[in-house]
């Protein structure tokens, strides 16, 4: 899975390796940040929700399997993705700290 998220995004397990973080959302006391990727034309839907506890920030990174031909279509759907993401899991998806956290 690492090789499959390196390959498409640039980087090592990392969102958005040559895509741009769009401007964040806060929602439920997080802020989702859509961070899309242009391939062959299209924009992969693709997003971080991040969490401020103290002097860490907490980070859950999504990826979807989908293409979208509009970079702003792109970035909303990843917003409400962000969104159902944490309506559905809530802080639970911070619990994996090794790979969430960054301080």
């Amino acid at each position: 899975m690492k090789k499959f998220l390196a390959k498409l995004f640039g980087v090592s397990g990392a969102v958005g390796g040559q895509g741009a973080r769009g401007a964040g959302i806060n929602y439920k006391g997080c802020t989702i940040y859509p961070w899309v990727r242009e391939e062959g034309g299209q924009w992969r839907i693709a997003g971080v929700i991040s969490k401020q506890l103290g002097d860490e920030t907490l980070e859950h990174n999504f990826i979807r399997a989908d293409l979208l031909t509009s970079r702003d279509e792109a970035e909303a759907f990843a917003v409400r993705k962000g969104k159902q993401i944490l309506d559905e899991r809530g802080d639970r998806i911070f619990e994996n700290a090794g790979q969430a956290k960054h301080g």
